[in-house]
């Protein structure tokens, strides 16, 4: 049975807090529902960790959109006060001006309470994949320092390893020499058939550019790459690397919305 689609949803009972634990919420109707539906299920539950007074990572794209629309309803509403966004991407900045969320810095406010973000990929240890929108550098930068990391997904971003959805794995690159850093990338990771591509725009096919004025090479991988961690240290080693977008071991929440209802695992501390 699917979960019955409430566009106030969020959530519908207590959080199992046993690490690693799951917690399904029970399906009280036989409604298919889109992805954006849910998407926005999974936002708004995320916001059930928020609390009065808490600085707190704002994530980007089309999932982290609806968390950040619930921060703001709930903020005017008066059921959350004190708040302090941290946007990671001009596009949400904008956004959370828009909804007169009160924002402010990593130079501010070096320590953050919880992130709240979307993943593209998830593997069954809660690694993710992030950075498809193009924001991975600064999502990353933020989400190192939050107490807490709360990833919301609709169950279509869960895969078996990391490069397993067979779509890209983003890599930000600084712009002079960029063939150079895409061939190494490419190199680096031969015997998982690695493909590099630079992102372009697809109006005009010029250099997709990052709010930090660099760009992607999208890597695309038909076998496992392996040990995460050395794929991660052996990217961060070649020259004209910024960085990457595999997220390890930093999720300590993941919040899955799928067709038999709404389900959250912690990870094991």
């Amino acid at each position: 049975m699917a979960l019955a689609y409430d566009p106030h949803f969020i959530g519908t009972g207590n959080v199992d807090t046993a690490a690693g634990a799951l917690m399904t919420s029970p399906s009280p109707s036989p409604v298919s529902l889109s992805q954006d539906e849910l998407k926005k299920i999974a936002g708004f539950k995320a916001v059930e960790f928020v609390e009065s007074g808490m600085v707190v990572g704002l994530g980007t794209g089309s999932t982290a959109k609806h968390a950040v629309d619930r921060i703001g309803e709930l903020l005017r509403q008066g059921i959350l006060t004190g708040i302090v966004g941290i946007p990671t991407s001009k596009k949400t900045h904008e956004q959370a001006l828009s909804l007169n969320i009160p924002l402010s810095d990593l130079e501010t406010h070096p320590v953050i309470d919880l992130a709240i973000d979307g993943a593209d990929e998830v593997d069954p240890d809660m690694n993710l994949v992030k950075g498809r929108g193009g924001s991975l550098l600064r999502e990353k930068m933020i989400e190192c320092v939050s107490k807490k990391f709360v990833v919301i997904v609709d169950e279509s971003k869960l895969v078996d390893y990391i490069g397993g959805s067979g779509l890209a794995m983003p890599v930000e690159i600084v712009p002079f020499c960029w063939k150079f850093t895409a061939q190494m990338l490419q190199s680096l990771f031969k015997d998982a058939d690695c493909v590099a591509k630079l992102r372009t725009l697809p109006e005009s096919k010029d250099p997709y550019v990052t709010d930090n004025n660099n760009y992607i090479i999208d890597l695309y991988f038909k076998k496992s790459i392996g040990d995460l961690k050395a794929a991660g240290d052996a990217i961060l080693r070649i020259p004209g690397v910024v960085e990457h977008g595999m997220f390890l071991d930093m999720a300590t929440t993941l919040i899955v919305a799928g067709e038999h209802g709404v389900t959250v695992k912690k990870n094991k501390v």
